[in-house]
């Protein structure tokens, strides 16, 4: 499957904080902004953050890991590990003498 594309619209208007959140820019500032005081132009100026509903859409425009995806990354993760560990420990009893003390600790572990 090809990689996907990022939103090229998107890169440009948004940011991805340290920790995951969105941030984007205020709405209101590009005219009309004689009625407006000075005090609200400078507070629009600030790079706002994009509201929870809003980020995971956002997200998935620039190809950056969502809460799901990585909750179920960590899911596969957890799941592969385990696996692994249970034919590691079938492999060990395969290689281990059948009259040794490891073999008979498993046997009673088990």
């Amino acid at each position: 499957m090809p990689k996907m594309k990022t939103h090229s619209g998107a890169k440009k208007r948004f940011k991805l904080t340290a920790s995951g959140k969105v941030r984007g820019r205020h709405p209101f500032t590009s005219h009309i902004l004689e009625k407006k005081s000075a005090k609200r132009k400078r507070t629009l100026g600030a790079p706002a953050l994009l509201s929870d509903d809003d980020t995971p859409r956002i997200k998935r425009m620039l190809g950056a890991p969502t809460k799901s995806a990585r909750s179920a990354a960590k899911a596969s993760r957890g799941a592969s590990k385990s696996a692994r560990d249970a034919s590691a420990a079938s492999r060990d009893a395969a290689a281990a003498p059948r009259g040794s003390r490891a073999a008979a600790k498993q046997g009673a572990g088990s």
